[in-house]
């Protein structure tokens, strides 16, 4: 499956090469066919198989997990625990809802194009925030943040809109960085260094009694 934000590209890049082969020849328009495969790769959006376990949560971004760490929540202003999630270029740049729940609240900040596998890129980064709240109330925060590349962040959910776990809910191009604050006392499962699925892989499962 390839994400809708591809197909102008592709469409455009098929055109092209094909138009030089047959004016120019195959070898003119080899390393158009070539580039074409490279976006048709980036732009590619594999079917998930969601898990169901009661309390799963999946990774919202296809990645490597650069940290798990105690912090402050800056959007729901509570204790938390990150896990933030590094996609480089090769990775799928499609970002999935990680609990079912209601979108409480969504933010857009502006910021710089610092690489985003930099701690510090998750505040000055330009960066998109989603608030959930599970049917038990646990909150928890998905921020999608640009790039030293990614320059274009989209996130296509409202405020009220109810959402299941390894939903499709954005895009970010060209290597980025996601991360994912949970309830202080969720079990992690992630672990630090490995590479996870967006949608498919749990990282975490939300505590066990409800709010």
């Amino acid at each position: 499956m390839i994400a809708r934000e591809g197909w102008t590209r592709i469409a455009i890049f098929a055109l092209l090469a094909f138009g030089v082969q047959v004016f120019a020849g195959t070898i003119w328009a080899l390393p158009l066919w070539l580039l074409l495969l490279l976006v048709i790769q980036f732009f590619r959006d594999p079917d998930r198989e969601i898990p169901q376990q009661p309390g799963a949560i999946v990774s919202p971004a296809h990645g490597r997990v650069v940290a798990i760490e105690n912090v402050v929540d800056p959007y729901v202003e509570r204790r938390a625990l990150k896990i933030s999630i590094f996609m480089n270029i090769f990775s799928v740049h499609s970002n999935r809802t990680p609990v079912d729940g209601v979108v409480v609240k969504k933010w857009y900040e502006k910021g710089q194009f610092l690489n985003a596998s930099l701690d510090k890129a998750s505040e000055l980064n330009e960066r998109s925030a989603v608030h959930f709240r599970t049917k038990d109330g646990w909150d928890v925060t998905s921020v999608q943040i640009a790039g030293l590349v990614a320059r274009r962040i989209l996130c296509y959910l409202k405020n009220g809109q109810e959402v299941e776990r390894g939903e499709r809910y954005g895009f970010i191009r060209f290597g980025s960085r996601v991360d994912l604050y949970l309830p202080e006392d969720t079990y992690v499962v992630a672990q630090l260094g490995r590479w996870v699925l967006s949608g498919t892989d749990i990282i975490g499962f939300l505590p066990v009694s409800e709010r």
